[in-house]
């Protein structure tokens, strides 16, 4: 029996096994979430909890910049797949933009928290603001991860190796952009109705 595979067979195996390793590390971060959110849900009974503590609208407004930024990658994901090569690169350096925004809007997020008097250490602190920031920030770095992964997609692009029989690193780009920004609806929705 031969056992050879041909080039074809190689490259679809291998595709599998990246994207099976990004889905596994996809995982364990939801899992890391869910202990910090689990966390957060029993901390409720403490007696420092601020009930009337309101999330900032600069939350509300990344919230739809982070939905947006996965529009634009999933455009791009089928631009590259029709050889549409122009359009490729509108919808990567549109989803770059919108991250970097919504980046921005968490930042001032944690800002206008600051300037209604909330701190998220020392003695001006609350285990809610704490946990927010902590959840938050963890997101962020996150983040941070996937705007590297964009920067060297769009480099890739741009040096012409993706098309549509090569959309291997758009695609594991954009399954972990759309997990961060799963992540993320998930967190503001967590954190609007259980704060």
């Amino acid at each position: 029996m031969n056992m050879t595979m041909t080039a074809e067979e190689q490259k679809a195996r291998s595709n599998r096994s990246y994207k099976l390793i990004l889905l596994f590390a996809m995982v364990s971060m939801t899992m890391m979430f869910a202990g910090l959110t689990s966390a957060f849900v029993v901390s409720k009974s403490r007696a420092d909890w601020l009930k009337d503590f309101e999330l900032p609208s600069a939350f509300y407004y990344s919230t739809v910049v982070i939905i947006a930024c996965s529009v634009t990658f999933h455009l791009a994901k089928k631009a590259i797949q029709r050889n549409n090569q122009s359009a490729t690169t509108g919808f990567l350096l549109g989803t770059l933009a919108l991250g970097l925004l919504f980046v921005f809007l968490q930042f001032e997020g944690f800002d206008q928290i600051v300037q209604s008097g909330y701190y998220f250490t020392g003695s001006g602190s609350s285990i809610t603001t704490t946990f927010l920031y902590v959840v938050t920030v963890v997101h962020l770095l996150h983040l941070a991860g996937g705007v590297i992964s964009l920067l060297i997609i769009i480099y890739n692009h741009f040096k012409q190796k993706y098309n549509s029989s090569q959309t291997l690193g758009i695609e594991l780009g954009a399954m972990y952009w759309h997990f961060l920004d799963l992540l993320w609806v998930y967190l503001f929705l967590f954190l609007y109705f259980f704060k």
